[in-house]
């Protein structure tokens, strides 16, 4: 039986030209992490080691995790008032789905330490902006929306263990600049401990504020996120609390970064998703028009594992992800076209069937712990498909269809859905 850990402390970071090192302890086990950036200026501004600060405090819930430790030490690492509320976001709802899977609770953990933090305003040009690139739909339509309204350059976080190939073949497509930075886990957390707890952590947070900290070491004035409007959706409540494996997409999470973001390095530094307010029908849609995308872009999580070894080299056809892109696909690509893409047909074959009852919300289980759209999204498109001729000998298809009740129509789906903070000249 695992036991928690009494005290993990934030021991310090070094800010070189080039790398972040970032030292923890988890009861006296030191753990390292370190990120070294390409293409950008030098690290060690102030602006800069104030944003590698912030960044540092939400990576070293990395190794948190491996002990759940009752006590959070920061020491004299600058937090400041929007620095903590972020930061106790990031430990409470970041780690709930890490917290729901392991049975602990979270919220008797205390934080100590901390210092105020000093604001800078470093100059930075708001029509120059940088796009985190993940190579899925969501990545692509981004950076296509934006060509042309903004000097927009890619950034791509890479394991140590080196390139995603799918995401290298689908960049290499936006002709881009390419902005990169590569993530060295301390090795300890990446091999099995059976004294370590495991589970999901809040990695999108931690490579939005990489993306922060190139965008300013670099004289940019944006951060284009590619976060959709269901991203906020949760999978599941517990405790009183809404569980979420995407909160680091969520609008919720957009908000309290750009705030802690700001309370360092002021207004001048815009980090918000373009794909906001949009719904992932619509993306799906604007996707099915860039064919040049097509046959090299990759959703599927087998292919962007930490160890090359272990990388697919196409999409798996079985997880939650491929199953999913499948579905929101199908209503815009044709059938024979999304059998081409995916090298099979994950929509009609009969080991998918519990997968698919889950994404539309009919299944036993709850939404998966994937990044996937919402059951209401899923039910539209899945209602679509049973009123397609192109797939009515798929009796699966049809048996659901009839059994949901759709109370949006696609047409619902592809308008705005809620708010947004994406800046004017951002948009067409």
């Amino acid at each position: 039986m695992k036991t928690r850990a009494e005290l993990f402390r934030y021991v310090g970071l070094d800010v070189s030209d080039d790398t972040l090192t970032g030292h923890y302890e988890l009861d006296g086990r030191r753990f390292v992490e370190t990120v070294t950036f390409e293409g950008v200026r030098a690290l060690d501004t102030p602006a800069i080691t104030s944003l590698a600060e912030l960044w540092y405090l939400i990576a070293g819930l990395s190794y948190y995790k491996a002990g759940a430790a009752r006590r959070i030490d920061v020491g004299a690492t600058p937090l400041g008032k929007k620095g903590r509320r972020f930061f106790e976001a990031a430990l409470h709802d970041g780690l709930g789905e890490f917290a729901f899977n392991n049975q602990l609770t979270l919220s008797e953990v205390t934080i100590e330490g901390g210092e105020a933090v000093e604001p800078f305003d470093p100059f930075l040009d708001p029509l120059r902006v940088l796009t985190p690139f993940g190579g899925g739909i969501d990545s692509v339509v981004t950076v296509e929306r934006l060509r042309g309204l903004v000097d927009q350059s890619l950034f791509i976080v890479s394991p140590a263990s080196g390139r995603f190939t799918p995401l290298e073949a689908t960049a290499a497509v936006t002709g881009l600049e390419i902005i990169r930075a590569t993530r060295t886990l301390d090795p300890q957390i990446l091999v099995t401990d059976e004294s370590f707890f495991n589970g999901h952590v809040p990695v999108t947070a931690m490579v939005i504020l990489l993306g922060a900290i190139a965008a300013v070491a670099s004289g940019r004035g944006g951060v284009a996120l590619a976060n959709e409007h269901s991203a906020s959706v949760p999978n599941l409540r517990w405790y009183n609390a809404d569980i979420n494996h995407q909160w680091s997409k969520s609008w919720a999470a957009e908000l309290l970064m750009a705030d802690a973001i700001a309370e360092r390095v002021g207004d001048g530094l815009v980090v918000a998703s373009y794909l906001r307010d949009r719904s992932e029908l619509w993306v799906a849609k604007d996707f099915a028009l860039r064919k040049e995308y097509h046959h090299v872009f990759r959703s599927c999580n087998r292919a962007f594992t930490q160890r090359a070894e272990d990388r697919a080299a196409t999409w798996c056809g079985e997880c939650d992800k491929c199953v999913f892109i499948n579905l929101i696909l199908a209503p815009f690509i044709s059938r024979s076209s999304l059998r081409e893409i995916f090298h099979g047909e994950p929509l009609s074959d009969p080991d998918r069937a519990q997968q698919l009852r889950t994404l539309v919300g009919i299944g036993v289980e709850h939404k998966p712990f994937e990044c996937v759209g919402d059951p209401d999204e899923c039910a539209v498109a899945l209602c679509e498909l049973g009123h397609d001729e192109e797939w009515s000998d798929v009796d699966l298809l049809d048996e659901l269809a009839k059994r949901l009740d759709c109370k949006r129509s696609i047409s619902d789906l592809l308008t705005r859905q809620g708010p947004s903070r994406v800046p004017t000249h951002w948009l067409r």
